[in-house]
């Protein structure tokens, strides 16, 4: 069976003069860049079996997320901005043996085990390292939000990965000749898709600065430039993409995950160039299904479906049994395949890994937490989580309905919909917007509109407009720096 390196590998050896990977920097090709990564494996000490990564996004991060894959460790990867003790509680519970860094953070990271890695490193020829990966070693571990507060971390093997290489190439079909944008942060998966499905396929990853990836002009200046044939994010940044008039001509595909597409965001672009929605939670391996939206349609809401499973992938709508409901019917959104992972880590992660179900029939079942549709043809629809129910008035409201409605009112851009508790515990709803003319939009306009389609019960008490709707560093909307308008009572029925 194939590791992640052993793909790899296969470029260098058929492509080994062909462009793997630019930043501001340097560029290098596929040999050079495999002689890079065993420069980097040579100087580590003992035999790791998980690294941290805690880098500037560049070729030398790149490199060294290979030689920790090649000499068969994991790597953790976490962004340096992100809070010290965050990075603490990552590092200590998956036990590192040490963490990859740029000597900048040497002061931010003191109590932990460092290892410097900086931009410029020199290549040593000389340096040969034994390729250590295995199908079922760690390949990463990846944290996501926890239900208890605290992160926690997926642990993906080899062959998850390596299933979704040959899954994305089946349906995207990169190839030498094609690059990708690194635009992604390190710590959610969008970034797995965008690095290894592009150099273990023949294709070559560009990385543009923070300043670049800051200002979507620079960022489309930075692809023209260096002719970016894919794009893989989320929907905001596709939004940002649609208002503008022109886009490079060098770009083929467009990938939307991580969060709802909606109709709205892509208007413009499906002209242009092919768009995909996608879904899959970490738990998952990047992504479980596609949707290619210049061939289907919205629905109603003004979302789009998330399409059918990828390769070596099953979908399944289950209730809270886990009987599978007829086609049609709402229910859970279970996942079955090569993608499935191990489960999360740590000692006391057993309430999370139930998760994880091992099914009499052999196969291994994920959970996704997810309410979804299997239309007849087999095509999937999204709603909601299943933890989005509020009680409101004795009555139950899913905030994601309320939302569709709301992002669907003519001039709004982008609206979120969150419930709040007052004084006594009673659940209200605030909707948050970003106008798209902020001199034209009339909160009262969206207000009606939305009672055209919603009971009174179920219309947001406050509405709130933002310049902006702030994310988290993973791109979504962090729900968390949303403004709270307190209410001490519930209002009258």
């Amino acid at each position: 069976m194939e590791t992640i390196y052993s793909y790899f590998k296969k470029q260098v050896a058929n492509n080994g003069n062909e462009l793997a990977v630019l930043d501001d920097n340097r560029s290098m090709t596929f040999g050079q860049l495999d002689v890079l990564i065993d420069t980097i494996a040579a100087g580590f000490k003992g035999k790791p079996k998980l690294v941290g990564i805690v880098m500037n996004h560049s070729v030398e991060m790149i490199a060294s997320i290979f030689a920790v894959l090649k000499v068969g460790a994991g790597y953790v990867p976490v962004e340096p901005f992100f809070p010290i003790d965050r990075i603490k509680f990552i590092m200590n519970e998956c036990n590192v043996d040490f963490v990859i860094t740029n000597k900048e953070y040497a002061d931010k990271l003191q109590d932990l085990p460092l290892h410097f890695i900086d931009c410029g490193m020199r290549i040593e020829s000389q340096a040969k390292v034994t390729d250590g990966s295995k199908p079922e070693s760690i390949a990463y571990v990846l944290y996501t939000s926890g239900s208890t507060g605290m992160p926690k971390g997926v642990i993906v093997e080899n062959r998850n990965v390596c299933h979704y290489i040959q899954a994305f190439a089946n349906e995207f079909h990169p190839k030498v000749g094609d690059k990708m944008l690194q635009y992604s942060v390190c710590s959610f998966d969008i970034f797995v898709e965008e690095v290894f499905t592009s150099l273990c396929n023949g294709a070559a990853l560009a990385i543009p600065s923070d300043y670049v990836r800051g200002d979507i002009h620079r960022t489309m200046d930075f692809v023209e430039r260096h002719n970016v044939t894919e794009i893989s994010g989320f929907p905001y940044l596709l939004l940002e993409m649609n208002k503008l008039k022109e886009i490079p001509s060098s770009l083929r595909l467009l990938i939307s995950g991580g969060d709802v597409l909606r109709e709205s965001y892509v208007t413009n672009l499906l002209m242009k160039v092919d768009v995909y929605n996608t879904y899959g939670p970490s738990e998952g391996t990047v992504c479980a299904s596609y949707y290619h939206c210049n061939n289907g349609h919205a629905e109603p809401d003004g979302t789009y479906p998330i399409g059918k499973p990828v390769l070596g992938t099953a979908i399944e709508i289950r209730d809270k049994n886990l009987n599978v409901v007829p086609d049609g019917t709402v229910g859970e959104i279970c996942i079955f395949g090569g993608g499935v992972s191990r489960g999360y880590i740590g000692d006391n992660r057993e309430k999370e890994n139930l998760a994880y179900v091992d099914l009499p029939d052999g196969r291994k079942m994920y959970r996704s937490g997810d309410l979804g549709i299997m239309c007849p043809e087999g095509t999937l629809i999204f709603l909601h989580r299943m933890d989005s129910q509020v009680m409101i008035l004795g009555k139950r409201v899913e905030t994601y309905e309320v939302q569709n409605i709301l992002c669907n009112c003519i001039g709004v851009e982008k609206g979120i919909v969150c419930a709040h508790n007052d004084e006594q515990g009673l659940a209200y709803l605030t909707a948050y917007i970003v106008p798209k003319d902020k001199l034209a939009f009339r909160m009262s306009e969206v207000r009606e509109t939305m009672a055209k389609f919603l009971p009174a019960y179920m219309l947001p008490e406050f509405f709130v407009c933002l310049n902006n709707m702030p994310l988290t560093s993973n791109g979504k909307i962090d729900n968390k720096s949303l403004p709270i308008i307190m209410k001490t009572s519930a209002i009258a029925v």
